[in-house]
């Protein structure tokens, strides 16, 4: 599987985390609309990965390094939904499906561009 892939579910555990519950395989599973044994081998790759820790039939936690990548991603979530809602006016459900699949293929250069254009519009 590719970078992708590990991203949407640093993101899903990120999201949940955030909510403040522990973090489990079946919300993941529910989180990204998959089966609960398609999530358990990917937190196993996870883990080989250093992206998470996971204690078997409890909860799962971002590393330091799987929390970087993920505060990155949501950052980027967030420049491109605010420049759809924003500048495209596009609507927000809209807007947060298409970050959603953007995030994960955006150059750092395009995205830096964005954040710059977004900031001069507020100038």
């Amino acid at each position: 599987m590719g970078t992708g892939a590990f991203e949407r579910y640093l993101e899903a555990i990120f999201e949940i985390a955030e909510g403040g519950g522990d973090v489990r395989v079946k919300d993941i599973a529910l989180s990204l609309g998959i089966s609960n044994p398609s999530v358990s081998e990917m937190v196993d790759r996870l883990v080989e990965n250093s992206l998470v820790t996971h204690d078997k039939y409890r909860h799962i936690e971002l590393t330091a390094k799987g929390r970087r990548i993920a505060k990155g991603l949501d950052r980027k979530h967030e420049v491109i939904k605010s420049f759809f809602i924003n500048v495209l006016e596009v609507d927000e459900k809209v807007a947060d499906s298409d970050a959603c699949e953007i995030e994960h293929v955006i150059s750092d250069q395009t995205l830096n561009r964005l954040v710059r254009y977004l900031e001069s519009l507020e100038q």
